[in-house]
């Protein structure tokens, strides 16, 4: 008898149960799997086909998942103009000084929230979770930002969004599941002071969640043009996702596509800018892939425990 529980106990572990128990309601998960997969991955492709196939072929509307007539034509263009390429690594300043900072803001928001240890905690949790649900408004934040002299800075794009609610929340949470008290403790034992605790201790078994609301924040950055929009008007401190915007609602009014005054491309609207977008998401599809282990593990492990 014990023989027999022993035999089934290999056989579910093998997998070959698994595999029995293959059922239709298993199929349809894979197919909705793949349907939204594809509903992700095609239009990427349809713009990385278009970027490169000929004007004649995408007036057409022949180009659909492969390229006609392949030429660089439009990636040229962009890169003699240069105006793109400037937005480009001004954003890539920007995402990098922005990422820090507010890492650097939500750590000191977080650890301390954590610990029960700080009196008044709720008290404190409850103001900094305030800005999560409440907002001034468009035309207050614009004259504050006028008073304090931040327009046409890069500075704008950069300090009033480096605290956020949600990341502190993700952050706190993680802190509060995963790292033990008793390493504190111990450590509080042998002298060490909080900041000690927190950069020889906590830190490095956060990495998951530090990369984690770091993709956030860098992704959230990069792919922000709003404030941008409202608060600059100098073409140097514009970053390329609003360059992009503008380039597009160009196109679509003129029926034409300038990157700038000085160059004229030679590519039609529909071909420019599927190579614009292509030049500016390229890059954070580039950073997912390494960083996807530790997205996963940390949004789920920080938002197991509130």
């Amino acid at each position: 008898m014990a023989k027999e529980k022993v035999k089934e106990f290999d056989t579910v572990n093998d997998g070959s149960h698994a595999i029995r128990k293959f059922s239709i309601g298993d199929f349809i998960i894979i197919f909705v799997l793949v349907l939204l997969c594809l509903t992700c991955i095609l239009p990427f492709i349809h713009l990385a086909a278009k970027s490169i196939s000929s004007n004649t072929a995408v007036m057409q509307k022949s180009v659909v998942l492969w390229p006609k007539g392949i030429n660089f034509d439009a990636y040229t263009s962009i890169f003699q103009d240069g105006t793109l390429v400037h937005s480009f690594l001004y954003s890539v300043e920007v995402v990098a000084i922005f990422t820090l900072l507010g890492m650097i803001v939500c750590t000191c928001a977080a650890y301390p929230l954590s610990k029960k240890r700080l009196k008044g905690r709720a008290f404190f949790t409850f103001v900094l979770m305030i800005p999560m649900y409440f907002s001034a408004g468009l035309i207050p934040t614009y004259l504050l930002y006028k008073d304090l002299n931040l327009l046409n800075s890069m500075w704008v794009l950069i300090l009033p969004l480096i605290y956020s609610s949600y990341n502190m929340l993700i952050m706190k949470n993680y802190f509060q599941s995963t790292i033990p008290d008793s390493l504190e403790e111990a450590a509080f034992l042998d002298g060490a002071s909080n900041f000690q605790i927190l950069f020889k201790i906590v830190l490095p078994l956060s990495m998951p969640i530090i990369a984690t609301l770091s993709l956030f924040y860098a992704v959230g950055r990069w792919n922000s043009y709003a404030d941008n929009k409202y608060y600059i008007t100098k073409e140097a401190l514009k970053m390329i996702q609003y360059k992009l915007y503008q380039l597009v609602a160009s196109a679509t009014e003129a029926q034409t596509a300038t990157l700038s005054e000085a160059i004229e491309v030679t590519s039609t609207p529909e071909v420019l800018q599927a190579a614009c977008i292509m030049f500016a998401t390229i890059p954070i599809i580039c950073i997912y892939p390494f960083l996807q282990k530790y997205f996963v593990k940390g949004v789920m492990v920080g938002a197991v425990k509130g």
